[in-house]
């Protein structure tokens, strides 16, 4: 398993917006080609200016696919236009994370 963990930071006051406009624009067409993120939240501590999603793919071929096809969604490329207009964003960054090898998912 191969695990992408995003996390993106907006100007203050602007968490709400930036996840409203997702919710309602990009969730559905992001959700067709990736599957349904295993987590996708606010931040409660810390930076509260920011929120995280987390990913599952078999393997980073499995993950390349999917976003290839992902970028050739007319829907998933409306929102991220809308997105940058918005400008509530203000970084972004995502680690790929491979499970250690004693643990096992659900235990």
């Amino acid at each position: 398993m191969l695990y992408d963990l995003r996390t993106y930071r907006c100007r203050p006051g602007t968490v709400s917006a930036q996840l409203a406009a997702y919710a309602r624009e990009g969730f559905a067409a992001q959700s067709r080609h990736l599957g349904d993120p295993l987590f996708y939240g606010t931040v409660e501590t810390g930076d509260v200016n920011a929120y995280v999603h987390l990913w599952q793919f078999q393997d980073a071929a499995d993950r390349e696919r999917r976003r290839a096809a992902l970028y050739t969604d007319e829907q998933w490329l409306a929102y991220r236009r809308l997105s940058a207009e918005a400008a509530f964003q203000t970084e972004q960054t995502n680690m790929l994370l491979k499970p250690a090898f004693f643990w096992k998912a659900g235990s």
